[in-house]
């Protein structure tokens, strides 16, 4: 398996490659992949850095908002220098430098119902870090009409949760609807400008989302389909809780979560 990859390829890649649960065949599998990731802000940024680092062969990127100074405490894709800059822009030429054997695609549009299914069809899974509910229900929706896994992940102060959607399967993988019956109104869901954020809280939560993707793409140990995975800063803790779908559901359900 080995000899199919470059000279280079072998020597970037090594560390990933020498893994058990990787192997060449996985390394394959993550280079024939393609990943949308939704949104370059706290999660998007180091979730995008390690994609790109890990070898994904096509990453695309939807972000329609400019780089601000305000951004930098958690957003380390991008430096002082872009700060007016479109993020897609931004984004694109420092992941380039980091692995230019990764093609990139920005969209530098917000997510709607007419450009949705256009973009996401184009992928074999999507990483939600977007930083509002209707732009995550948008791509929960179109994901479970395409039959795309989504791994989606979201951060809040100290606090963070990733989880695997993939309701298209059928019983027992529950959806994003399980988590939220109702849109969540706005103090429920502050902004991080409303609320703040950690910066390394975020980088955390990225750091387990981008662990799930490769997951999910390689096919190896236990997915989050089925769990939410939370994480809280403060108290050093992660936890693990059961989200189980009813029988009646078709795609939204109802909030089941026990302490597993």
């Amino acid at each position: 398996m080995t000899d199919e990859f470059s000279d280079e390829e072998l020597r970037r890649y090594a560390r990933q490659i020498v893994l058990p649960e990787i192997g060449g065949i996985g390394q394959r599998r993550l280079a024939d992949a393609g990943v949308l990731v939704i949104g370059a802000g706290g999660l998007g940024s180091p979730l995008l850095l390690y994609l790109v680092a890990a070898g994904i062969g096509r990453l695309g990127v939807v972000d329609d908002d400019r780089v601000d100074l305000s951004n930098l405490h958690r957003q380390v894709l991008f430096d002082t220098e872009d700060a007016g800059r479109g993020k897609v822009e931004a984004a694109a030429a420092r992941l380039r430098r980091l692995n230019p054997l990764v093609a990139l695609t920005g969209y530098p549009v917000r997510l709607t119902a007419e450009n949705a299914d256009g973009i996401v069809a184009d992928y074999d899974l999507v990483a939600d870090g977007s930083d509002n509910f209707a732009t995550r229900a948008l791509v929960q929706e179109t994901c479970f009409r395409l039959g795309r896994p989504l791994v989606s992940a979201a951060v809040q102060g100290l606090d963070g949760q990733v989880s695997t959607f993939k309701p298209y399967l059928g019983p027992p993988h529950p959806c994003l609807r399980c988590l939220f019956p109702e849109e969540p109104g706005a103090e429920a869901l502050p902004s991080c400008a409303q609320g703040g954020v950690l910066g390394p809280a975020a980088a955390v939560v990225a750091g387990l989302q981008a662990t799930e993707v490769i997951k999910e793409l390689v096919g190896f140990g236990q997915g989050l389909s089925g769990s939410l995975l939370i994480y809280d800063a403060a108290a050093a803790s992660l936890d693990r809780l059961a989200l189980r779908r009813r029988s009646a559901c078709t795609q939204g359900c109802v909030l089941l979560a026990t302490a597993r």
